[in-house]
């Protein structure tokens, strides 16, 4: 039993990490004006399920509204990392 919880965390470890690394590159690409392509819809598609709902909470409560950055995206950033120090 044990070590199937723990192979469970680690799949979700790297699951959580992949996530990372698929909004850090859709950061960075969101600098340079580019048309879609596959590669980016498919950061979109990633990603945009750990964004939305906190951006959803955000509009819900009018917070950040009218800044120039997305803070959602933020926080869903900052959200994860705390996930990923928690597990080990």
């Amino acid at each position: 039993m044990p070590f199937a919880i723990a192979l469970i965390k680690n799949i979700v470890i790297i699951f959580l990490t992949a996530v990372q690394f698929a909004m850090l590159a859709r950061a960075i690409l969101s600098w340079f004006p580019m048309n879609s392509n596959r590669f980016i819809d498919f950061l979109h598609t990633v990603t945009e399920p750990f964004i939305y709902p906190v951006r959803m909470l955000f509009e819900k409560m009018n917070w950040f509204q009218g800044l120039p950055i997305d803070i959602s995206f933020l926080v869903s950033y900052i959200l994860i990392s705390i996930v990923l120090m928690i597990l080990p």
